[in-house]
């Protein structure tokens, strides 16, 4: 018998009945989550399927698809009918989130099939993010795995309070009550903690059915709901209206010198129509003149339409704020302590420069503390210095400018963030804001009569910062201590930093892990921040083997006042010049994390200045460097010593 989509169509006189029946139904967002192979995609599939949503192409697509890549021998592979991406079929599992649609008689539903491979944890977080519920699979003869604690934990973070602890794959261990019993009080041991509402195990086999719409005859001992009654009954927080009002701009709309508006969606609570609202980062009062929808002006809005705000003030407000309540705002701060979920292969490295990206706010921040790492096992906080891929820690923030949230716990949509590497434009975390940090509050910007521009005039010269990188033994410091001569004896004011004798006073406390040079390098950097803002030509001789960390340098000074000296030797001859004897002892294994050697140098791509110095004396280098200093007036320069510009 074919098992194919039955509801019927209503006529056209009860399609407004139809309509307004559905629109009235709640709506559940939940996602499947656990380790690999425990079912996930044939799960949804099953449900799919039992509640007659798969129309007869669809089935016959599915059962011929079965047939090529299935793993059920004859019968029906529901995974199929989720894993839609070609590399899914062929390897078995599942890569990217799906999300399908469901409807029964009770409740409509959005769900999202997540991955169970760790390599895919940033993608079950992302169907995390928008879940009231998770069904966290569990093969009933593998019992909880680690990937298992890590999705739970994560969806706990991700302010899920829901579970529905699904031990599938029942038929493969005999319908045994005691497995069941089992491995649901371990994972309620496990998730005491987790500040779960509802925890909800249910013994099943998403295969053939049981306990997933129709309760199993193979199990008479177990008296719980089937996973689809549970779905269907479960009480979730309902739009709370009555939160606060938070309004993200996502585009000022202004079409006419008649119109100014401020597109977006309301985030949390509502908004009526000659409400006073405040600008949450300035804290200016203004009132709703107008709430502008598509099919016409509204007398009110609530959380998830989508408006466009009309005040009657000309307050300024850009991408990235938001309207607010006026008597219950928001955090504005540039320091909060946040959950971080780490998602990218290279390590998390406190002191490094990431783009932080909210709801519609960015700007560039740095994850100043690493306060401790979860351990996804027993959930017990462990000393650490980075974050490997897919673990996760608490972590203070610290951004360049102030930006407005609320704590996650309060605000999904304005407590959460990512991470975004300023080098790859990968999205490397996401996290979820604890609370603000009050310890720069009171600091503000002192107004100065003496400007940069005014010390280095006194001066008779531009501020310049020259950056020279490279590897140990290529010659850095030889060429910018002759460099720096020259300039002194021709009347300029310099300061030469140099990586060794910074690390006997300032950095004396710093080691060589990737971490530890992230940190030297943007104390250096500041440095010869404050000394270019003195009116010096700072000359700075640092390995600074990381990209990023050369570009945050960059970026803390005016354009134009970065210039990178890649001293370009070959590894080779480093190795041969070794004057410090640090190669010998790198290559024998007696120093560790050397720069060429275990720890990488990430070579400038687009340099200023490119010193090829093979075949050439230090001296050809400063003349060449004493040529672009004198030309750097007449416009920015280039120079290459191996002939190009």
């Amino acid at each position: 018998m074919r098992h194919v989509m039955t509801k019927e169509i209503p006529g056209a006189g009860d399609i407004r009945d139809y309509l307004a029946s559905q629109e009235q139904k709640s709506l559940m967002r939940f996602l499947t989550c656990g380790s690999v192979d425990d079912g996930k995609s044939t799960l949804i599939g099953r449900l799919l399927y039992d509640t007659k949503l798969i129309f007869e192409d669809q089935l016959a697509a599915l059962e011929k698809d079965s047939l090529k890549h299935g793993t059920n021998g004859a019968d029906i592979d529901f995974a199929l009918l989720v894993d839609g991406l070609e590399a899914e079929r062929e390897q078995g599992i599942t890569i990217d989130v799906a999300y399908r649609f469901f409807a029964t008689p009770k409740r409509k539903f959005i769900v999202a099939d997540t991955p169970g491979h760790e390599q895919y944890t940033r993608n079950m977080a992302t169907g995390a993010s928008t879940a009231d519920l998770a069904v966290v699979l569990v093969d009933a003869r593998q019992g909880i795995l680690r990937q298992t604690r890590r999705h739970s934990i994560i969806a706990s973070l991700l302010g899920i309070r829901h579970i529905a602890l699904a031990v599938n794959k029942f038929d493969l261990v005999g319908f045994d009550r005691q497995v069941f019993e089992r491995i649901a009080a371990e994972y309620r041991d496990f998730a005491a903690n987790l500040g779960f509402a509802t925890i909800e195990p249910i013994p099943m086999s998403a295969r053939y059915g049981d306990n997933v719409t129709r309760r199993s005859s193979e199990m008479p001992w177990y008296s719980g709901p089937t996973l689809l009654e549970h779905l269907e009954n479960i009480s979730i927080d309902a739009v709370a209206v009555d939160r606060p009002f938070r309004f993200p701009v996502q585009y000022v709309n202004r079409p006419n010198l008649d119109f100014r508006g401020f597109a977006g969606t309301v985030a949390s609570g509502s908004v009526n129509k000659g409400d006073d609202v405040v600008v949450a980062k300035s804290g200016k009062l203004s009132r709703v003149k107008r709430i502008v929808a598509q099919g016409g002006d509204l007398a009110r809005a609530v959380e998830g339409q989508a408006v466009t705000l009309v005040l009657e003030d000309e307050v300024e407000v850009s991408r990235g704020n938001m309207l607010v309540s006026p008597y219950t705002r928001p955090h504005v701060a540039d320091q909060f302590a946040a959950n971080l979920v780490w998602f990218d292969e290279s390590a998390l490295l406190p002191g490094r420069s990431y783009i932080l990206r909210t709801e519609t706010d960015q700007a560039n921040a740095t994850v100043s503390d690493l306060q401790y790492r979860i351990n996804v096992n027993d959930f017990a906080h462990e000393a650490a210095k980075t974050l490997e891929m897919n673990e996760v820690g608490v972590v203070s923030v610290s951004v360049q400018a102030p930006i407005a949230f609320d704590n996650f716990a309060d605000n999904r949509t304005t407590g959460a963030f990512i991470l975004i590497d300023r080098m790859t434009n990968a999205t490397v975390g996401a996290g979820m804001i604890l609370n603000p940090l009050r310890r720069a509050a009171n600091i503000h910007w002192q107004s100065l009569d003496v400007d940069k521009k005014a010390r280095a005039l006194a001066k008779h010269q531009k501020s310049a910062v020259l950056w020279f990188t490279g590897l140990s033994g290529s010659g850095k410091s030889t060429i910018a201590n002759m460099l720096e001569k020259k300039l002194h004896s021709a009347g300029h004011h310099t300061y030469l930093l140099d990586g060794d004798n910074i690390r006997h006073g300032l950095n004396r406390d710093l080691g060589f892990t990737d971490e530890d040079r992230v940190e030297n390098i943007r104390r250096v950097a500041e440095v010869a921040r404050l000394m270019a803002d003195a009116g010096l030509i700072v000359l700075v001789s640092f390995i600074s083997p990381f990209r990023a960390e050369r570009q945050m340098a960059r970026e803390m000074l005016e354009e134009g006042e970065f210039v990178e000296v890649f001293v370009d030797t070959p590894f080779d001859e480093c190795a041969r010049r070794d004057p410090k004897g640090l190669y010998a002892k790198a290559l024998s294994g007696a120093i560790r994390n050397f720069t060429g050697v275990d720890s990488p140098y990430e070579a400038p791509e687009k340099p200023e200045i490119h010193l090829e110095t093979l075949g050439k004396s230090p001296e050809e280098m400063v003349e060449a460097l004493e040529n672009w200093l004198r030309e750097r007036e007449n416009g920015d320069q280039q120079y290459d010593s191996g002939g190009g510009i």
